[in-house]
């Protein structure tokens, strides 16, 4: 029996809060394709658990804002290529992922 994941856990919370909003479609919508493990807004991904830390689509302002701050770094897709609209929240960051999250959103459906 393995340990539950808090980082998992926190996401299905965050999943279970956010996808009553407008066009929101949850992880496994869609099959098992890149994004099906994501929150969406109208087939945009918004936010994603990935390795642990909560990964949301910010203007590139307000990313490099929170870089700057420590609060995380932009994120890499594994391609070597930081992503510049995207946040890879620091695991011990003090934010809220339930704000960051609708904050994303209210950006990706701009």
């Amino acid at each position: 029996m393995t340990d539950p994941d808090p980082a998992a856990e926190r996401f299905a919370e965050l999943v279970e809060e956010l996808e009553p909003l407008a066009g929101v479609t949850g992880p496994g919508a869609g099959g098992r394709r890149f994004g099906s493990d994501a929150l969406k807004a109208d087939n945009r991904i918004f936010a994603m658990l990935s390795a642990g830390r909560l990964v949301v689509k910010l203007p590139r302002t307000r990313v490099d804002e929170l870089v700057a701050a420590g609060e995380g770094e932009h994120y890499d897709a594994g391609r070597g290529r930081p992503m510049k609209e995207w946040l890879a929240l620091d695991p011990a960051s003090a934010l809220s992922w339930e704000q960051l999250a609708r904050e994303a959103y209210a950006f990706v459906r701009r």
